[in-house]
């Protein structure tokens, strides 16, 4: 029985977090300050290519799961190969968020308060699905894998991961359309605090929700 309660912990937990990252990777599209960095490489080829965002970050999540398979080498597991169809999943669920989250900040200020509830969203969601150690979403979980071996938390590999997305994202505005794209003061905001606040999150709330879902913390 312990163990049945400890499982529908680790369901909710998970669908949680699921929900708490598209809302924020949602919210960070309507700030018009610029979108989350993993999301900018998408959001930029939409705007250069003129494709669905959806789609774009689906390709984005495949190219994520086979640096993760390159990376891990003979840490590999099947899970990782779930990444898959979750990535379908999650890039529709975002393509509904988007469609029914109807917000429109006009002042500065709303535009950094809607940011800065992104950025707690996507921090929150990205710890609870990999604490749960279900189906990560690629991009986090490709994270989690170059924290893992720089000797580092999640948190600091979100820190990378977002460097270097913001990077391929400028590359395909400047060579495409001769100009930056997607890249606004809300992108460079999400790429500095979001692996600082899943960094907080993780020392405020890892070993309890762990515990209750039944997942080792040693």
């Amino acid at each position: 029985m312990k163990k049945r309660y400890a499982f529908l912990w680790r369901c909710l937990f998970y669908v949680t977090g699921v929900i708490c990252m598209a809302v924020g990777l949602t919210l960070n599209t309507k700030t018009q300050l610029g979108v989350g960095s993993v999301a900018s490489i998408a959001y930029a080829g939409s705007l250069v290519w003129g494709l669905d965002y959806g789609r774009l970050t689906f390709v984005v999540y495949m190219v994520a799961i086979l640096l993760q398979l390159l990376l891990k080498k003979e840490n590999r597991h099947w899970r990782i190969c779930l990444q898959l169809p979750f990535s379908a999943v999650f890039s529709a669920l975002l393509t509904v968020f988007g469609k029914y989250i109807r917000i429109s900040p006009d002042t500065v200020w709303q535009r950094l308060f809607v940011l800065f509830a992104a950025i707690g969203f996507t921090a929150l969601g990205l710890l609870l699905m990999v604490d749960m150690k279900l189906i990560a979403n690629p991009a986090d979980a490709l994270a989690d894998t170059v924290g893992s071996l720089l000797r580092r938390d999640v948190g600091f590999g979100k820190n990378v991961i977002d460097a270097i997305s913001v990077m391929l994202s400028c590359a395909i505005g400047l060579a495409v359309a001769g100009k930056v794209v997607g890249i606004g003061l809300g992108t460079i905001v999400t790429m500095l605090l979001t692996g600082r606040m899943v960094s907080f999150f993780r020392s405020h709330l890892e070993q309890k929700i762990q515990a209750l879902a039944g997942i080792s913390t040693s």
